[in-house]
């Protein structure tokens, strides 16, 4: 955008830009939306339905595909999460789309005693999970996944890039039970394509070792953990990084063993508010085990946030690369 004051051009952000890609980083359109349509071709019982966000949560591509199978509730998420309840019971199995804050917070009762009570076939993918918009409370879902690893029969996943989210999309169709998934929409980065990665559900993933630090994170904090990483390794820290897209259930296996390994300071890192997310799920998992380790969150504070562009509001909180590198350095003394 130009500033005619001074002929200069400025570059600006929008608030509600949700992607997260870095400039001139691999991007995959629409990762969600491309691979439920490829899956409903061979699952008949798949279903999408939305409030009024199709275009907005990457489901507009499956309404494209399959108009009949498609159901926009309007905006009335207390109505999708029931109508999403009544088809799962007649055999159907609903993907349900909003954004994050419209469902944990609007209609969680709904999906507390509609879906999760009776253990039902419904996934719910939410869109500008924790601090991925710039509008401020009203839309910023800093404490979804509290809410959600507090609802019984609940899977949380917390994909990081487009191939989580591509790889997650059949795995939680095959899962028999409620599903509550983050969600990246748009261009989203490829990032763990480097790793040999694959998405499995309940399991937590090494994606690279180290002796100083073990970082242990999920969804967009799994790409900031790995830049984090290559960027301290001129400092000659080196950083493990552990990839733990399954919030609810646990890997707690993987993480108490790589958290035993001596020496490494254990750093938590998660796009959420420091209360009931990944950072205190991680501690109590090292208390019960008996593993005494130097621990540190990064994460979101407790309190309203900022309106305002996304750069500037992830360097205000703490989970910018850049802001988390000089944290860590910091740590490491």
């Amino acid at each position: 955008m130009s500033n005619t004051s001074t002929g200069k051009t400025r570059l600006k952000t929008s608030a509600m830009i949700a992607s997260i890609a870095a400039e001139g980083q691999a991007t995959r359109s629409a990762p969600f939306g491309h691979a439920l349509t490829a899956l409903a071709a061979e699952r008949p019982d798949i279903i999408g339905m939305t409030a009024d966000l199709g275009k907005y949560t990457d489901l507009h591509i499956f309404a494209k595909a399959y108009p009949e199978r498609y159901y926009q509730m309007g905006m009335a998420e207390q109505l999708l999460m029931g109508a999403a309840a009544g088809f799962a019971k007649e055999g159907a199995v609903p993907f349900v789309t909003t954004y994050a804050v419209f469902a944990t917070r609007r209609a969680y009762d709904f999906m507390h005693q509609t879906i999760a009570e009776d253990d039902l076939d419904v996934k719910i993918v939410c869109a500008l999970p924790g601090l991925t918009t710039g509008y401020g409370p009203s839309h910023q879902a800093a404490e979804d996944l509290a809410l959600m690893r507090a609802m019984p029969n609940m899977t949380v996943i917390d994909p990081c890039d487009a191939i989580d989210i591509e790889q997650m999309v059949p795995a939680i169709a095959a899962h028999k039970g409620p599903v509550y998934a983050r969600l990246l929409r748009g261009n989203v980065p490829v990032v763990l394509d480097e790793y040999g990665y694959t998405f499995e559900l309940g399991k937590a993933k090494l994606l690279r070792d180290g002796n100083d630090v073990l970082i242990i994170s999920s969804g967009i904090m799994t790409m900031r953990a790995l830049e984090v990483a290559t960027a301290l390794e001129a400092d000659r820290v080196d950083v493990a990084v552990l990839h733990v897209p399954t919030i609810k259930p646990l890997d707690v296996e993987t993480i108490a063993r790589e958290a035993r390994k001596s020496g490494r300071l254990v750093v938590v890192a998660e796009n959420h508010t420091t209360i009931g997310g990944l950072g205190e799920a991680v501690a109590g998992v090292l208390l019960r085990a008996g593993i005494s380790v130097p621990f540190q969150q990064v994460a979101l504070p407790d309190a309203f946030l900022d309106a305002g562009a996304l750069p500037t509001l992830h360097d205000r909180y703490g989970i910018s690369t850049a802001v988390m590198r000089d944290n860590i350095r910091r740590w490491v003394g």
